[in-house]
């Protein structure tokens, strides 16, 4: 495909690099010289200096071409008039990163369409959305469902007391021979392990696993953790993220809320009805203490500074805090969760790049997903007649080393995959693979 991406912040840089790696044609607009520079460095891409909202920078990056133009600056409003003037030159379809939940309602989606924006991505919404995630599955520290769940991929820490630790992937699979789940994937020490069968689980080894819905607690079980019932909240940060978190659960759960600014956190207390606000300072001991965060179950810190977050996170964790969430600004952060003692590091602009290659759709590609933090996709294909994967069994069909099946969606039906299994054309397929394996995989559903 044709990709435009304009604006090089997190988001653009994220995704064009992403992008370039699987042998898409880019062109990158920034006005920045210094970003286009650092990108051409670290990538095979085009790169044009200049405004994406002038037609002069849109025809000279052949927008008439562009399958997809994706603008994705810090501006909304630089946002939705490159797409709206991308479409109107020629652009196939168009993606606007925003700012404003509003336009994500059902009717104004409409109109936006109608005016020339196909799609559009609300970072701190995708961000609220995860933390939720988080906060519903106690244990986990990553989760991504397809098929509405029908399969789940989970990411989990083992401790040292885990039922698992130092055994074998062959050994687990025999103690269990009717488990409805599988090891995906390993993190440890900074480097990501597709598993096989003589692999063993160490401690603060962070395991992925793919489930199905009904075999979460066995999962659990085995990584020796409890999927406990969270009922009281404490958030630091009412900015956008802060206040989508407390209204998702508030309704359910006990959610203080603390802001240093005493303005925003009285227009809180008054727009968060179930949710108690508080004025003060997150990293502030005596503050915490008062607030009861010994009784706390969850700290969720999503300030706009990731220093502040992750002391803070840090410091709730000291107090016994069950599960601590913080938002970081910079990628480079995220993989360093289970080293700092952290629970989940949550960086919106990841996420953002994550979604929009969602919409890119590549052969028989139904979704996409990068588990944070670790080097490994996950890629949802849909089997068709004729492509190799549906030839023989899975055992005989020549995945690359570095890629492992692991569940199928056939009809209602969800089962976890094995090498016995064959998949079928029609099948949804999940797979996590290494990087540099996709292409290799994409063939074999062709």
């Amino acid at each position: 495909m044709r990709i435009i991406i304009a604006g090089l912040g997190d988001v653009g840089h994220q995704l064009a690099k992403k992008l370039s790696n699987e042998n898409h044609d880019i062109i990158a607009i920034d006005k920045d010289k210094e970003r286009l520079s650092y990108l051409e460095k670290s990538a095979d891409i085009l790169t044009i200096q200049g405004s994406s909202t002038s037609v002069r920078t849109l025809k000279l990056a052949n927008v008439e071409k562009a399958d997809l133009l994706v603008s994705v600056t810090s501006s909304e409003e630089v946002n939705i008039t490159t797409s709206i003037l991308g479409k109107r030159l020629g652009a196939k379809k168009t993606i606007a990163r925003i700012g404003n939940a509003e336009y994500l309602e059902s009717d104004n989606q409409e109109y936006f369409m109608k005016i020339g924006i196909d799609f559009m991505i609300y970072p701190e919404e995708l961000a609220a959305k995860e933390i939720v995630n988080l906060i519903n599955r106690t244990a986990a520290t990553d989760i991504v469902e397809f098929q509405k769940g029908k399969i789940s991929v989970i990411g989990l820490k083992l401790d040292k007391n885990a039922p698992i630790i130092h055994k074998t992937l062959s050994e687990i699979t025999k103690q269990n021979p009717s488990m409805d789940f599988r090891v995906v994937a390993i993190y440890r020490n900074l480097r990501t392990i597709i598993p096989k069968g003589n692999d063993k689980f160490l401690p603060n080894d962070q395991v992925f696993v793919i489930s199905k819905s009904g075999a979460i607690d066995q999962v659990l079980k085995l990584a020796g953790k409890e999927d406990i019932k969270f009922d009281k909240i404490m958030i630091l940060g009412g900015g956008k993220i802060g206040r989508k978190v407390a209204e998702a659960i508030s309704d359910k759960m006990t959610v203080k809320l603390i802001d240093s600014n005493s303005e925003k956190a009285y227009e809180l207390a008054d727009s968060l009805p179930n949710t108690l606000v508080i004025q003060g300072d997150g990293r502030d001991i005596d503050l915490l203490a008062q607030e009861g965060i010994i009784d706390i179950d969850a700290f969720v810190a999503v300030t706009e500074d990731a220093e502040t977050n992750i002391i803070s996170c840090l410091l709730a964790k000291h107090l016994g805090v069950k599960k601590t969430i913080a938002l970081v600004d910079k990628v480079e952060y995220v993989p360093l969760t289970q080293t700092i003692g952290l629970d989940s590091l949550i960086n919106k602009k990841l996420i953002a790049a994550n979604n929009i290659s969602r919409y890119i759709k590549r052969g028989e590609l139904l979704s996409y997903a990068s588990l944070e933090g670790i080097d490994a996709e996950v890629l949802e294909f849909k089997a068709i007649s004729g492509s190799d994967v549906t030839k023989d069994k899975i055992k005989d069909v020549d995945f690359p080393k570095g890629a492992i099946v692991g569940g199928i969606v056939r009809g209602e039906e969800s089962f976890i995959a094995t090498g016995d299994t064959q998949i079928k054309p029609g099948d949804s397929v999940v797979v996590i693979c290494l990087p540099d394996v996709v292409l290799e995989v994409e063939k074999l559903f062709k």
